[in-house]
């Protein structure tokens, strides 16, 4: 069993692979070919993809029973312990100046010094002096 996943491809390979493989769904293409026509359309993909992005999932003797071959895919196959994974990039999030609002308010203080505001029940802050003593 063959699978061909194709995204952003041109028409012309499209219509290439239909000669040898099913199209069961939009860019999903399923067949039964032997090695040697399996790498040959998979030699034709990587031809013709340009900036299309395709993954080929086919049979192979081992634990998994199949094999992985991407082009020009953010995931991508990795080899773990004999069995082979998927990676999928991790969504770093990178610091961008544009989404910066300016100061955040613990800078202001640290810069500008904390003003004293009333009712907050800080002695200093206090108009009264009598307020905040306690008799002994």
């Amino acid at each position: 069993m063959t699978v061909i996943i194709l995204t952003a491809c041109p028409e012309g390979l499209r219509g290439h692979l239909t000669q040898w493989l099913l199209e069961i769904s939009a860019g999903v293409y399923v067949g039964h070919v032997n090695t040697g026509i399996r790498q040959r359309l998979w030699a034709k993909v990587l031809e013709m993809a340009g900036s299309g992005r395709a993954l080929l999932v086919y049979q192979q003797p081992g634990e998994q029973r199949l094999s992985f071959e991407v082009h020009d895919h953010h995931w991508e196959p990795v080899n773990f312990d004999g069995i082979t994974l998927m990676r999928r990039p991790s969504e770093r999030r990178t610091y961008n100046p544009a989404t910066s609002r300016g100061w955040s308010r613990a800078s202001k203080r640290r810069r500008f010094g904390r003003k004293p505001t009333e009712g907050t029940g800080n002695l200093a802050t206090s108009p009264n002096p009598s307020e905040g003593k306690v008799d002994s």
